[in-house]
């Protein structure tokens, strides 16, 4: 009988447990979380409805998904991906559902049928599930991992699996057998920005923007998608998926940079002229204020024109070149200032983490250590939004599960 210990008592964690229990009946697996309940994030994700998956089922497309750890992903999700999470859950009486834009929920819409589910099957599966239990230390003597817990007890193991999440002093544990880590800093954020052009539209919703890093070099960071403006700035999708793909830059300005943003994703500023322009001819009459040619938040229309001087009386035949030239640069290539990042509530993702070249991504176990696996986020690896976080979870912790069992 082989003793497996999983420390962290999260996605990655509980689905690596029960999976090496699974695999071999000859390993006894015990789950430590310092938590007094488990599965804390998967309880709140998804506004507490649990993001489980994405339904993306090529693994080329899937790996797009994430700024980070793609590469390595990209084998194992030819072993377990969201197909196979679908169906884990399902075998287990968890029905799936799609909404429109990929992400996909427990048909209950509630987290808590996801959490009941893994720790129903630990339990079923024999995993020692220990809970309010802080791990001080972890070592390696004498051919086996030595656990060394707050309350003084001693623990040991024939192998030891990290799914910790972006813990620190977990850091240090690996850095001790030889990993490098890659310094952790935070991923899917909002932007904070003050600027009257944003001022009294929170609410206001934008189906489609590109915004960008404005940042000279050779990468360009730039995303497409729906903005929501807030009271504190901007959110939605494009700009998560911005902070997640430029965090790093985006960390090394000290979250103090400029923005552009085209409102207008279809146009560029000189269509945006000659569309204009045509209004002018075609509506003289009309104020410009209360008629946009463009499908655009009205509010959002008001503040630009306001912007490029433009009164609430002026009618489209007194609109002068040089408004129209600040209109269409306001439509298309406005110029914004980020001072500051605030928090996705429904994720707390982190890139950085144990260097992902110190990995055997066939079974997640170390290069440098025999026994000692990594699952979850603990890992150099970050998705965006909708999913990818939770599916790189079930993925890295039922090939660490695999791996921990698959020679006894």
């Amino acid at each position: 009988m082989q003793r497996v210990i999983v420390i962290g008592g999260g996605a990655a964690g509980f689905f690596a447990a029960i999976t090496s229990a699974s695999v071999s009946a000859k390993t006894e697996v015990i789950l430590l979380e310092a938590a007094r309940k488990p599965l804390g994030k998967v309880r709140i994700s998804g506004g507490g409805r649990c993001n489980v998956t994405h339904h993306c089922f090529d693994p080329a497309l899937l790996v797009q998904a994430y700024p980070r750890g793609g590469k390595a992903l990209r084998g194992a999700f030819t072993r377990f991906q969201p197909q196979d999470t679908i169906a884990w859950f399902q075998n287990r009486g968890v029905d799936l559902k799609t909404e429109a834009d990929g992400r996909m929920f427990p048909v209950t819409d509630n987290s808590e049928t996801i959490v009941n589910c893994l720790v129903s099957e630990a339990k079923n599966q024999g995993v020692i599930i220990k809970t309010g239990v802080k791990v001080q230390w972890l070592s390696y003597e004498n051919d086996q991992f030595v656990v060394e817990l707050k309350n003084g007890e001693t623990l040991y193991s024939d192998r030891a699996l990290l799914a910790t999440g972006s813990q620190r002093l977990a850091y240090q544990w690996a850095a001790q057998f030889g990993h490098k880590i890659i310094p952790p800093i935070p991923s899917l954020f909002t932007f904070h920005i003050n600027d009257e052009r944003l001022n009294n539209l929170a609410g206001v919703t934008v189906k489609e923007v590109v915004i960008q890093l404005n940042i000279k070099g050779k990468e360009k960071y730039q995303q497409t998608g729906e903005l929501l403006i807030t009271h504190w700035g901007i959110s939605g999708p494009a700009v998560l998926k911005l902070s997640a793909y430029g965090a790093r830059v985006i960390y090394d300005h000290g979250y103090n940079l400029g923005l552009i943003i085209n409102w207008l994703p279809s146009e560029n500023m000189e269509t945006v002229k000659e569309n204009l322009l045509a209004q002018k001819q075609e509506t003289p009459r009309r104020q410009v204020m209360s008629f946009s040619p463009f499908a655009i938040p009205r509010r959002l229309w008001e503040k630009l024109a306001t912007v490029a001087g433009i009164s609430p009386t002026l009618r489209w035949a007194e609109i002068s070149k040089k408004q129209v030239k600040a209109l269409a640069k306001e439509l298309t290539q406005g110029e914004f200032q980020m001072e500051g990042k605030g928090v996705f509530k429904e994720e707390f993702v982190t890139c950085g983490g144990v260097d992902l070249k110190g990995v055997n991504f066939k079974t997640m176990e170390s290069k440098y250590i025999s026994g000692l696996y990594f699952a979850g986020e603990i890992l150099d690896i970050d998705g965006i939004t909708g999913g990818f976080n939770f599916q790189n979870a079930w993925t890295t912790g039922w090939l660490a599960g695999q791996g921990m069992s698959s020679e006894t």
